[in-house]
């Protein structure tokens, strides 16, 4: 899925399109461009969290030393490392198309031929796949980490995974910083040959608003999953054992679930995972995060809709 940092990558190595195969200078380039990117933006990141990452370090020592002089142990790291496992190889095999189309698109058929549900295979298909992707991730991503860990942690307070709202409006200014420097670069990429035929990725969007409005709402809901388990549950289950290495740990599945995407995609996981995580754990917060995910990306859609003459002119479509 769209990532933040890999539009920044995208607008700095320049627009693609169809064109000869890359030389090995080209291909080379490519490939250590982020490193480039790395070390020129890891000023930035201490600049603007290094007093972030320093009290989350206090705080973990604290925590350690008081667990170690108890003579107790901190359960915390191997529950989530394990549930994120479960969580991740269940989605891998069992939440993609694939398993729609072998086992969920039967089921619906039959219940398309017994005239039940309302079910229209031949116009919702590709949205019903979706459907799937998106319940999948929001299941897999919210309710069985939430569930697990209340059994095992019941006097942990499921909020804590940067879902209060209180003090959101004190770092509103983040969001609109964030929105400022990644907004240009959505247009910059917005103009690249195969940006109007790589988004919006449920190809229907064109034909209704209501197609286009039902797939965002999917969009957005996958969003706010994945800023729940990767800035939420994995930050506020390692904070106090890991302090700032929990942010850079949760980088590491972060970027694995990009393995697939364009390899700027992937590339820039690791720099928005960082910049997400910290300012996550800075706002005690994953709203400013989720708030510029879903913003960029319904402006990527709707701009790449736009270049192709693509936005929707009908209501309900045929």
């Amino acid at each position: 899925m769209f990532d933040l940092a890999s539009t920044l990558l995208a607008a700095a190595a320049g627009p693609t399109g169809a064109r000869a195969a890359p030389t090995l200078f080209e291909t080379a380039t490519k490939a250590l461009f982020p490193v480039a990117a790395y070390l020129a933006l890891a000023p930035v990141l201490w600049f603007f969290f290094r007093g972030t990452w320093r009290e989350l370090d206090v705080a973990a020592h604290e925590h350690q030393r008081k667990t170690l002089a108890s003579g107790s142990y901190d359960y915390r790291p191997a529950v989530l490392f394990v549930t994120t496992a479960l969580v991740l190889t269940l989605q891998e095999y069992y939440g993609g198309r694939d398993f729609y189309e072998n086992h969920l698109k039967p089921f619906l058929r039959e219940l398309e031929k017994q005239g039940g549900f309302g079910v229209d295979l031949r116009k919702w298909n590709e949205l019903y796949g979706y459907g799937w992707w998106a319940f999948t991730r929001v299941f897999g991503y919210v309710a069985v980490p939430m569930i697990i860990w209340k059994i095992c942690f019941r006097k942990d307070s499921l909020l804590d995974m940067g879902l209060r709202v209180r003090g959101f409006l004190k770092h509103a200014w983040i969001y609109g910083l964030c929105l400022a420097v990644v907004v240009p670069a959505v247009v910059i990429v917005s103009r690249a040959p195969d940006f109007g035929t790589y988004y919006p990725f449920y190809k229907q969007c064109s034909r209704s608003w209501f197609d286009l409005a039902m797939w965002e709402m999917m969009y957005f809901a996958q969003f706010f999953a994945l800023e729940v388990f990767f800035r939420g549950f994995w930050l506020s289950g390692l904070r106090t054992t890991l302090g700032s290495g929990a942010i850079f740990a949760m980088c590491v599945p972060y970027c694995m679930i990009h393995y697939g995407k364009p390899y700027l995609e992937a590339a820039g996981a690791v720099v928005a995972g960082i910049a997400l995580g910290s300012l996550a754990m800075r706002t005690k917060s994953i709203y400013s995060g989720f708030l510029v995910h879903v913003t960029v990306a319904l402006l990527m859609d709707l701009l790449a809709l736009s270049h192709r003459n693509a936005l929707p002119t009908s209501l309900w479509g045929p």
